[in-house]
């Protein structure tokens, strides 16, 4: 007998009953579904562009609601220093980096204890002129306090690092 081993399997196939087959489709299915979601997976898992240190100084905005009302910050930042404009207000802040993607920033003329406490920021993503950045107050580690992490977009509107009004 000279028949292929598929052609065996498919009549094998027939000859059997609607349960046995329907047992083998769903297997079929199931190795599809399963090699899709490897697939899907493997392409998820991708890490977002993080070009940072592309970030690192010029003067950008960013915006958030306060209150209900829109304000926007304009800041300007160099290795060490960051000067932010802000409310007819400017304040200037010490950077220290941590890596290429995180720094701690603290305020240098704080007007208040919460003004006292550096702030710990970290760019999530990069993408064209805009990055994505989470930041919080830096706490010291204690079972009864709470670390508040915020999220943001600055745009980087130009690689000066001195603000022109």
């Amino acid at each position: 007998m000279n028949r292929s081993l598929s052609s065996t399997k498919t009549e094998v196939l027939r000859n059997t009953d609607p349960i046995k087959r329907h047992f083998h489709e769903i297997c079929k299915v199931k190795k599809i579904l399963l090699l899709a979601t490897i697939f899907l997976s493997l392409i998820a898992c991708q890490e977002p562009e993080r070009n940072c240190a592309d970030f690192k100084t010029g003067t950008f905005t960013f915006e958030e609601f306060v209150n209900g009302e829109l304000k926007q910050t304009t800041f300007v930042r160099n290795d060490t220093i960051e000067i932010d404009y802000y409310d007819e207000k400017i304040d200037t802040f010490s950077i220290r980096w941590i890596n290429d993607c995180e720094y701690v920033m603290k305020n240098l003329r704080p007007k208040n204890q919460a003004e006292e406490r550096p702030v710990h920021f970290k760019i999530l993503k990069t993408e064209g002129s805009n990055y994505t950045f989470e930041y919080a107050m830096v706490i010291k580690k204690n079972k009864a306090s709470k670390r508040y992490v915020r999220q943001g977009t600055a745009t980087k509107v130009s690689e000066a690092t001195t603000r022109t009004k």
